[in-house]
C-alpha cells in the first residue's frame, strides 16, 4: 500500500450530558479526531417526562437546548483549537437508544462515553446508559472512567 493510512474512525459519536464524565469523554475524542483526522458529533439527550404531551417535549427540548449550547461552547473552542470538525446536537428520548440510532443514523465509526454522568439535568445517569450502548451499537464504544 502506498501514499496516507486512513484511519478506521473517521466519525466519533460522544454522549454528552454535561457531567464531568462527559467533558472528559469529549476532550478524549477530540485528541483521537485530532490524530485520526476525523470528525465528532456531539449528542445530547434530553429526556421526557413519561407519558409527555406534545407542549411537554417542546418545553423540555428548549431546556435542554438552552442547557446544552451553554455547555458546548467550551468544547466547541477545544476543538476548534485542536483543529477537529465538531457539531452538537440535541435529541429528545432515552439517551441509550437515541445515541445507538444516531450512530447507525451518521454511520459512526466509534462512540465515546464517560461511564457515569453525575449532572442531575433530567436525571440521565450514564451508567445503565453506557451499558446499553456497550450491548447494542454496531460500532466499537470507548467508555471512560
Amino acid at each position: 500500500m502506498t501514499g496516507r493510512r486512513h484511519s478506521v474512525f473517521k466519525q466519533i459519536l460522544v454522549g454528552f450530558d454535561g457531567s464531568e464524565q462527559s467533558k472528559k469523554a469529549t476532550n478524549t475524542a477530540i485528541g483521537l479526531a485530532h490524530s485520526l483526522d476525523a470528525k465528532i458529533l456531539v449528542l445530547a439527550v434530553a429526556r421526557p417526562p413519561e407519558p409527555a404531551t406534545s407542549v411537554e417535549l417542546e418545553a423540555v427540548l428548549d431546556d435542554a437546548k438552552e442547557h446544552f449550547q451553554k455547555a458546548f461552547v467550551p468544547l466547541t473552542e477545544s476543538a476548534r483549537n485542536a483543529e477537529v470538525e465538531l457539531r452538537t446536537d440535541i435529541a429528545v428520548g432515552h439517551p441509550a437508544e437515541q445515541i445507538i440510532h444516531r450512530a447507525e443514523q451518521d454511520k459512526v465509526d466509534l462512540i465515546v462515553l464517560g461511564r457515569r454522568g453525575t449532572s442531575t439535568f433530567h436525571k440521565w445517569i450514564l451508567g445503565s446508559v453506557s451499558e446499553k450502548v456497550l450491548r447494542y451499537a454496531h460500532c466499537p464504544v470507548m467508555v471512560l472512567r
